[in-house]
Parts: C-alpha cells; structure tokens; sequence
C-alpha cells in the first residue's frame, strides 16, 4: 500500500491523458500549471492563456505567496493558501496535478507540490516529464481557460515539512539534521552569483544540483538511481534531512526524489540563501571567494 501511496507523487503524460479523455478533471482530479519565469524572458500566465493541457487552471506562484516578506515566494499563511487554492475549485478530496513549461521539463512543480504537502493534502502529483512532453507526445493541448467553481480547502501547516532560520542557525552546531543543497556547483561554492548575490552554502550542507535528478529527456530519473546519487553524496535517507536552495524551489526537487525512494518526511528551509545571506553572519557563509580574495 505505501508503494502506492508514494508512487502517486508522479504521474505520466499517459495516465494524465487518459483521465482527460475520460472526462475525470473536474471536483475529484484538478489540473495545475504553476510555470514561472524570469518576466524579461517568457510570460506564464500569456503562455497558459495560449495552451494548456485541457481543463487546467493556472497556479500563480507570484500570488500563493507571503508578500509582506522581503524574501520571494515564502509561504502564505494556511488561510491565504487555503483561499488560493479553493478559488482554484481544489477541496480536500481534490486529486491535484500539477506541472509547469520549463524547457528542462519540471522547474517549478515540484515547488507546488511541496506547497500543497506541506498546508496538509497528500492527494497531489507532479506530471513526469512536465509540458513539453506533454506536447512531444503529442497530446491535447488548448486555448480554452476552464473556471471551476469554487470549492472549500481547510489548510494546516505540517511544520514538519518546513524550517525557519532559527532551526537551520541551531542545525549549524548540533547537526541535528542533514543539509542538502540544491543549486549549481558554482553557486554552492561561491563561485560564481546567485542571481546578483554573492553566493557560498550554509556550513555542512552537501551539494546535489537538481537538474541531475532529471533525464535528458526531462523526466525523473528511476529510484535506483536517485537513490545511488544520495549514496554517493553520503546522504542517509533513514536520518532526518533538509534541503535548500537559492528561493526554497528547486530544493523542493530533491524532496520529491527522496519521497519516490520512500522518504515523505523530507524538510525544506523556505528562506533557503536568500535569507541566509542577508541575515546569518559572515562566518556562517561557507565561500571559495572569499578565500580566494583572502
């Protein structure tokens, strides 16, 4: 049964398809696209407007956001996500998939995914292989933008799935936890910016980039191996671990892998290093650079 269970947390173009022709996206099995871009490079919300899988609804990851934060994407309160999604016509027995249109094949969802995980709903997958092989598979895609009435989500934050920057401050000495993080090599090692900040990692965390999770052809790579990758990385899936990254997204990727490997307990530190660089101290920002400069 927990096979089962897990082996939710992805589904194919395939099965998705099948559920569309048979008239199942509806109250019981909701559509997501939560594709998100740079605004100088592509559009979202113009791109679902022009096509997108049938009867989905766009998942603004601009919008399910706290933002009063200084921090991007930071999760909204249990009652502005609950509103979010029940406008979205999800309720509690709402099956949601979700995927977005990065040319990788998944960028996003796996953020929309933990989202849903972390204000309670288990009931949620991401679409293998996102979009674009969607569309190179040749199913259907429209122009045509469902409105779904709208349904009652209760929402209750699992603070287990989540850590603050006090929990990962305290982390620091006790190595209560695992670390993992999720951006380029270059960026954990402070080679090169984080998208305009001085990059480096957080002491102790091991470095997993998340695109090594994915195919070429932009879909999961299989259990045995993601779990090989956290072998070679000395990440023990028995022991209780975090992930982060620059904006909490992309570490949201490793948490899935891990869940498809039988780890549903996997943390993300929502501030990731765009809290951690503007509010830890500077001997708690591990850096080749500034040895370099030293």
């Amino acid at each position: 049964m927990a096979a089962q269970v897990l082996g939710k947390a992805l589904v194919s173009s395939k099965w998705l398809a099948e559920a569309v022709k048979a008239g199942r996206v509806g109250a019981g099995l909701r559509v997501l696209d939560a594709s998100w871009y740079p605004p100088q490079e592509r559009n979202a919300r113009q791109e679902f407007r022009e096509s997108h899988i049938p009867g989905a609804s766009f998942f603004d990851i601009e919008e399910c956001r706290d933002k009063s934060s200084p921090y991007d994407f930071m999760l909204p309160s249990e009652a502005g996500f609950a509103d979010y999604v029940g406008q979205l016509g999800i309720s509690n027995d709402t099956h949601v998939v979700v995927y977005d249109g990065d040319k990788l094949g998944t960028f996003y969802a796996p953020r929309a995914w933990w989202m849903f995980r972390v204000f309670g709903h288990r009931q949620v997958s991401v679409l293998n292989g996102g979009f674009k092989n969607w569309v190179k598979e040749g199913h259907p895609v429209t122009a045509e933008v469902s409105q779904p009435p709208p349904a009652v989500f209760k929402a209750k934050l699992d603070k287990s799935l989540l850590k603050t920057f006090e929990e990962m401050m305290e982390n620091v000495g006790s190595k209560r936890f695992q670390v993992v993080d999720s951006r380029p090599e270059g960026r954990f090692r402070g080679t090169e910016l984080d998208q305009g900040l001085e990059s480096g990692h957080i002491p102790g965390a091991v470095n997993i980039p998340f695109q090594s999770f994915l195919t070429e052809t932009g879909h999961e790579k299989s259990v045995e191996e993601i779990q090989q990758m956290f072998r070679d990385k000395k990440v023990d899936l028995s022991k209780p671990l975090t992930i982060t990254c620059r904006k909490g997204v992309t570490a949201c990727h490793i948490a899935l892998a891990a869940y498809l490997c039988g780890k549903p307990d996997v943390s993300i530190y929502d501030g990731s290093w765009s809290e951690w660089f503007h509010r830890a101290p500077p001997e708690y920002k591990v850096s080749e650079m500034k040895r370099n400069k030293a």
